[in-house]
């Protein structure tokens, strides 16, 4: 991996990570070069692995105000791999491309809570850099657009022809609003200037790199109960959402991206959970005794979100394969081995109701 490090507003230069430049020497006839933004983030690290381990080459571009270099130090001897540190917002180009993965955003309700500005900027500004980037070298593109285009809705579960019940000037309009911005720039970059995009409505996804202090419904659980803390709910836990383990969203991403799609198609888990219920799951996966508090609900919370799958297994033959609690043990380990030892709880013995569970 190279790191070309950059004085972005807000960030100070960073060290470059340089392979030798012999390792540069492959036949890239059969692979692709692909940009993503927002590549060191969760979702965009990940897919900068898989695109990877299918041979291609990747330019990460992040400009760190919410991703991490840690989800990207795996990569530091692969050489076709190369990292700029950079803010999108800004204009950009680092050469010939074939494909634009457009993940870059703040994306959690603590990010986007402290960033609304810069969030409403990476949707209309980012969007538009990222996609003349595309336009320039009529690489294809692939914006990750996600299930706050729904708002709070009406219609359950929620299809891609439903338009969705947004509050445009609530707290969460930052990230809503900045979003459907995105989604209609994309469509106008397709029907006026005919690149050839796909547009991805991404449901609640967890996995391994979802930050601990994100605000996310599953990160928050499961930071809790490994700290033995009360696992907080707001509202009285009916509220509902589904839960895709992160190998499956990857796996929609790139089925879509091959795909001749132009139009949204919804990649998340359709099985429904309540908040309250998820969280009875983490207590049990992680063997904590801790309690379950209930909090005033926040404004403009989503009372239900489940998507509508129709689509991508028609078009796509798609649908996940990893259970909740399946890909919460997963995710445990990793929240375990990333975790300050100190904030960790001393090991218990297993009594004996868990040893024969």
């Amino acid at each position: 991996m190279i790191y070309h490090g950059f004085r972005t507003p807000g960030f100070a230069l960073m060290l470059v990570w340089r392979i030798p430049p012999s390792l540069f020497l492959r036949d890239t006839s059969l692979t692709t070069r692909v940009l993503i933004t927002g590549a060191a983030g969760f979702l965009g690290s990940h897919l900068t692995d898989a695109l990877l381990a299918e041979g291609h080459s990747v330019i990460g571009v992040d400009n760190l105000c919410t991703g991490s270099m840690e989800n990207l130090k795996h990569l530091r001897s692969d050489p076709r791999f190369e990292f700029f540190e950079h803010d999108i917002c800004l204009p950009f180009d680092f050469g010939k491309v074939d494909y634009v993965f457009n993940f870059a955003s703040p994306a959690s309700p603590e990010d986007y809570g402290r960033l609304g500005i810069e969030t409403l900027y990476t949707g209309s500004a980012g969007t538009r850099n990222s996609l003349d980037v595309a336009h320039k070298y009529q690489a294809k593109f692939l914006h990750a657009s996600t299930s706050e285009c729904y708002g709070d809705p009406t219609v359950h579960p929620q299809a891609e022809d439903y338009w969705g019940n947004v509050n445009p000037i609530g707290p969460r309009s930052v990230y809503d609003e900045a979003k459907r911005f995105s989604e209609a720039l994309v469509m106008a970059y397709h029907r006026y200037r005919k690149v050839d995009t796909r547009l991805v409505r991404i449901f609640n996804t967890y996995g391994p790199r979802l930050q601990s202090n994100d605000g996310r419904v599953i990160s928050n659980f499961i930071v809790q109960a490994l700290q033995g803390h009360d696992l907080t709910v707001y509202g009285n836990g009916s509220q509902t959402r589904s839960f895709c383990y992160v190998s499956d969203e990857v796996d929609g991403f790139l089925r879509l991206s091959r795909s001749a799609e132009h139009l949204p198609v919804n990649i998340g888990n359709p099985n429904e959970w309540t908040i309250l219920d998820c969280a009875q799951a983490v207590l049990r996966v992680t063997d904590s005794e801790s309690k379950i508090v209930f909090k005033s609900l926040p404004i403009d919370d989503p009372s239900q979100r489940q998507p509508d799958i129709t689509r991508a297994k028609q078009l796509l033959g798609w649908e996940p394969k990893i259970d909740l609690e399946t890909g919460l043990k997963l995710t445990l380990e990793y929240f375990r081995s990333s975790m300050p030892f100190s904030q960790l709880p001393e090991e218990k013995p297993e009594s004996a109701s868990s040893q024969a569970s």
